[in-house]
């Protein structure tokens, strides 16, 4: 059994990805068989042969709990990591949750992005958004913060575009809205505190490798 102290601590976004990054883990020989049960209160879970701890956590706040050393390691999505810009070493794609993230709108606001017009844009994801028009397109735009359904924005004329991720596409086409620009590629990734990373090395590096392997084959 390994020192208490030496434990590796793991923060991971609740819900779904939770569920599919352990399902990932099992396949290298890591589980927590206390997080199987999904009536337990327990906010800690400890896998004490192998020396792990996990925690669920909304995922704006995994890359928190890594940069300030609460978990050693971090598994979130690639936008939240892009939107908290927190001080943390992403070390692997675990390609899971694959989407987009993307400016959508109406099909006549394509031309306002061609032309670099001044424009308003709605999204969740207001550093995104910033980053992408100051400093990709070059383009002066007025972003609006909204915490629920972004699509709502150019419908009710709030906004010309927002920026948000997408899926499937499905409901931006039932509100007549479509993809116009494409910004990135998202998926579930691994973070890893900058401490932890050169104090324990050795089993992040066995870790991220044995994982790239099998994601590799999948």
């Amino acid at each position: 059994m390994i020192e208490k102290d030496r434990y590796l601590t793991f923060a991971l976004t609740k819900g779904r990805l939770a569920d599919k990054t352990l399902s990932l883990f099992e396949k290298v020989g890591i589980s927590c068989r206390e997080m199987e049960d999904k009536s337990s209160r327990k906010l800690i879970f400890v896998n004490e042969e192998l020396g792990l701890k996990f925690f669920l956590a909304k995922a704006p706040d995994v890359p928190t709990y890594v940069e300030y050393g609460v978990a050693d390691i971090g598994v979130t999505g690639k936008d939240t990591i892009m939107e908290e810009g927190r001080r943390v070493f992403e070390v692997l794609d675990l390609k899971l949750g694959k989407c987009r993230m993307c400016v959508c709108g109406p099909e006549s606001a394509r031309s306002l992005l061609e032309h670099h017009e001044l424009i308003r844009v709605a999204s969740k994801y207001p550093k995104i958004a910033r980053d992408y028009f100051y400093n990709e397109k070059h383009q002066t735009v007025d972003i609006i913060k909204l915490n629920g359904s972004v699509e709502l924005g150019p419908i009710v004329g709030l906004s010309d575009v927002i920026v948000d991720i997408v899926e499937t596409g499905g409901t931006l086409r039932e509100n007549g809205l479509t993809v116009l620009e494409e910004i990135c590629p998202l998926s579930a990734r691994i973070i890893v505190n900058q401490v932890s990373m050169r104090m324990e090395n050795e089993r992040i590096r066995k870790l991220v490798n044995d994982l790239r392997e099998v994601i590799d084959k999948e």
